[in-house]
C-alpha cells in the first residue's frame, strides 16, 4: 500500500477516534460538572467564581439601583473578558482584576474585583 493511502487511513482513524473521545468523555465531564479551563481568561473567571463574594459599600448602593442586578454580575463572571493589561496587580494581600461584561439590558459594564486568598470582593461597578 502506498504511503498516501496509509496516511489517509491513519488520519481518518485518528479523526474518528477523536470524535468519539470528545463526544463520550465530554458528555461524562459535563454530567459531573467538570469544566475544562486552559485559557487564562477562563481560569481567572473560574477562580473568581469559586470563592465567596463580598461587596464594598459602594457596590451595595449601586446594586440597589435598577440598571444592574446580581444576576448581571454573575453572568459577567461567567462570560466576561478579563482586561489583563489593567489586571493582576497586587493590592492589600490580593490582586485586582477588571472584567468587561454586559447587563441584561445589553449595557456594557466594567467590574473591579479584588481576589484575596479566601474571598473575592466586588470593589467597583462602572458603565462604559
Amino acid at each position: 500500500m502506498k504511503l498516501k493511502y496509509r496516511l489517509a487511513y491513519y488520519l481518518f482513524g485518528l479523526l474518528l477516534g477523536l470524535f468519539f473521545v470528545i463526544k463520550f468523555l465530554g458528555a461524562k465531564a459535563e454530567a459531573k460538572g467538570v469544566e475544562f479551563c486552559y485559557l487564562p481568561n477562563c481560569r481567572v473567571l473560574k477562580e473568581l467564581r469559586s470563592k465567596p463574594l463580598d461587596f464594598s459599600p459602594e457596590t451595595k448602593s449601586i446594586l440597589t439601583q435598577d440598571w444592574i442586578s446580581l444576576e448581571d454580575i454573575k453572568a459577567t463572571l461567567k462570560y466576561g473578558d478579563v482586561d489583563f493589561s489593567k489586571s493582576n496587580l497586587p493590592y492589600n494581600n490580593g490582586k485586582i482584576y477588571i472584567i468587561e461584561g454586559k447587563t441584561t439590558q445589553n449595557e456594557e459594564i466594567n467590574i473591579t474585583m479584588i481576589n484575596y486568598p479566601s474571598k473575592v470582593v466586588l470593589e467597583k461597578i462602572e458603565k462604559k
